[in-house]
């Protein structure tokens, strides 16, 4: 009868024992890819993109001019205290029409530089924000559209004090749509119109098609393992990175733009996140051959020409 019972405090310490390996691969698993996707710096460089984003967006490609047009710089603290920067451009003429144009994933504000050059020529105020974790801002981890979103709906606000008739367009590329998405779902002041051009349907659908991609990892155990770890590192789950969730509570008219040559973030993430979405004026625009965050380059005049005739109405 001891023997038994001997035995069976041997076979459950040596479960305990498993699970707690277990979980500590887990752990380093899902931390380790946390740090390799959302880090930003490595210890040559504190500034430097998270090395995920190193692998994925285009090396090489550098920023556009920055517009030739009165600018000043701005600040907040966001609501977990970083400083964040962007820059204000005035258009030649006073205007109350303003748009926030918001970067994507392992870029800063520059990057965005060449949109606001077009909303200048428009007559828009462009305030083109570095988000957290980028350029000149402070943060040490990207979440993905989690806290960026609250970051620029801040920026909204900030925005209305110092113009309280503005007519606030949103405009987000990739990372920046996805936020853009996630943003319109809190009802930011002033916001009336937003363009999410190559948003994905959630961050953890978009790193499971780049697992398989770049490394041909299969969806688990690694996120899940992330999903866990996620809020212990940066302060959210990967899997709350969500505009599918967030866009049936949209409530401003939405222009959905993507590329069918979107090998990052497919086209079908696209419909179904249009199909998803509550907001009561919507519209499709498919760029025949563009790849992602291409759809501008390869299509530039029909691409501003879209955008300027679905902001017309509602920025009067």
């Amino acid at each position: 009868m001891l023997a038994i019972i001997k035995s069976k405090k041997i076979f459950l310490s040596l479960c305990v024992i498993l699970l707690l390996l277990l979980a500590g691969a887990g752990y380093l698993i899902g931390s380790g890819f946390v740090d390799y996707a959302l880090l930003r710096g490595n210890p040559e460089d504190p500034t430097a993109i998270p090395e995920a984003a190193a692998a994925i967006v285009e090396p090489g490609l550098d920023a556009p001019a920055k517009p030739q047009a009165k600018n000043e710089l701005w600040t907040i603290i966001s609501p977990d205290g970083l400083k964040l920067v962007a820059t204000h451009f005035s258009p030649p003429e006073p205007s109350n029409r303003w748009v926030i144009l918001v970067h994507g994933y392992g870029r800063n504000q520059s990057f965005v530089w060449d949109y606001a050059d077009e909303y200048i020529k428009h007559g828009y105020n462009v305030l083109t924000p570095d988000l957290r974790a980028a350029g000149a801002s402070e943060g040490k981890y990207f979440t993905m559209g989690v806290k960026e979103s609250d970051d620029i709906a801040l920026w909204a606000k900030e925005i209305a004090q110092k113009n309280e008739i503005a007519k606030i367009a949103l405009h987000g590329i990739s990372m920046g749509a996805a936020t853009v998405m996630m943003t319109t779902a809190k009802q930011p002041q002033n916001v009336v119109a937003a363009i999410e051009d190559c948003g994905y349907t959630s961050a953890y659908d978009m790193f499971t098609v780049q697992l398989d991609k770049l490394f041909g990892l299969p969806e688990s155990p690694i996120m899940n393992c992330v999903d866990i770890v996620s809020p212990v590192k940066i302060g959210s789950a990967i899997s709350d990175a969500a505009p599918l969730r967030s866009v049936p509570h949209t409530d401003v008219p939405m222009l959905f733009i993507h590329g069918d040559a979107d090998k990052l973030v497919p086209c079908e993430m696209m419909d179904k996140l249009y199909a998803a979405s509550s907001a009561p004026v919507k519209e499709k625009f498919i760029v025949a051959g563009a790849g992602h965050a291409d759809a501008k380059n390869t299509a530039p005049q029909e691409y501003f020409q879209r955008v300027f005739a679905f902001l017309e109405t509602y920025m009067k």
